[in-house]
């Protein structure tokens, strides 16, 4: 009977599968355990935000593969994984409608005010806070993706039908693939100075890491909105909350913060926004972008289907790492 570690909440039908197909551990709720705990004797782990290092997977002698509930692997050591024969692998897209519709209800809330509104007219403060609440339309702004990948096509889709002009910069795709989609390919350049609002689908590499920094802040369409749904180091975060404080920014809206590089569970006492989370112009949302009923069900699903075929001796599939030689099932 396999058993399995869970990490994070998860799908309740996932984890009902789970249990019907053997013995599970999780690292949540009432009886929790840690990793620590039950390493000995895992066979697989379904990972959602805790940080699986070196240390952790050299502790489960026989654990055969770790499956991310996601698309992300940022929090696993895979070089270590692949030299124990462990598979890793993904849920890629399980996601990219929740994400892409998650940018739109984070630009509509800075573009139209409405957490302001909202928390204001809690207050009593109808008749004086409305004069001050006069937004702006997205239609016919310009949409402005960085990267061009599966949520990022999701996003174009969306902001047709808003009547935006969508504008794309992605050096990994070719021009024609882009304007397949109706979406102009344009160089980054000339994407931060024509968008009204930036959305960030770039993978978190060392090119991209801080692309949004003082020099390119200072280049951006002044009134621009700035989307980051994708990871939190895309971003210099204390230059994001100066050029809040310039007003070269009308607002950003941040789903991913820096922090988490350091801690995913726990990342806003390592995050410079933690400190600024009170402004208006600022929204930071818990990294939820992806966490909706069906888009957790099908991340978990997926997750299951992997860690099935590795304890059946099977290559899984969305693997992100070769595995030579991977560990052989336990008699």
């Amino acid at each position: 009977m396999p058993h399995v570690y869970v990490s994070d909440p998860i799908h309740p039908d996932v984890l009902d599968d789970l249990h019907r197909m053997g013995r599970v551990s999780c690292g949540y709720g009432e009886n929790a355990v840690t990793f620590a705990d039950v390493a000995a004797n895992i066979d697989a782990v379904l990972l959602r935000a805790e940080t699986f290092d070196a240390a952790k997977i050299t502790a489960a002698p026989q654990m055969r593969i770790i499956a991310r509930h996601g698309a992300g692997t940022d929090n696993v050591d895979i070089a270590t994984a692949t030299s124990a024969g462990i598979w890793v692998t993904t849920t890629p897209g399980a996601n990219s409608s929740a994400v892409a519709e998650h940018v739109f209800a984070l630009t509509l809330t800075l573009a139209r005010r409405t957490s302001t509104a909202a928390t204001g007219t809690a207050n009593g403060q109808w008749s004086t806070l409305k004069p001050t609440l006069t937004g702006f339309e997205l239609g016919g702004r310009v949409m402005g993706l960085v990267g061009f990948g599966r949520i990022a096509r999701h996003v174009a889709r969306i902001a047709k039908a808003f009547g935006m002009t969508i504008i794309a910069a992605d050096p990994h795709v070719d021009t024609a693939a882009i304007e397949a989609d109706g979406v102009s390919a344009v160089a980054l350049p000339e994407l931060f100075a024509q968008a009204d609002v930036i959305s960030l689908h770039a993978p978190l590499t060392q090119d991209t890491k801080h692309l949004i920094n003082r020099d390119v802040l200072a280049t951006i369409r002044y009134g621009a909105i700035v989307v980051n749904t994708s990871r939190g180091e895309l971003i210099d975060e204390q230059a994001l909350v100066e050029a809040l404080d310039a007003g070269r920014l009308r607002g950003a809206a941040i789903d991913v913060v820096e922090g988490e590089s350091v801690d995913m569970r726990d990342p806003l006492q390592h995050s410079y926004l933690s400190g600024h989370l009170a402004r208006p112009d600022l929204i930071v949302t818990p990294h939820v972008a992806g966490q909706t009923d069906e888009a957790l069900l099908a991340a978990g699903t997926g997750a299951l289907t992997c860690i099935r075929q590795v304890l059946a001796g099977q290559t899984p599939e969305n693997a992100v790492n070769d595995v030579p030689a991977p560990r052989t099932i336990a008699g």
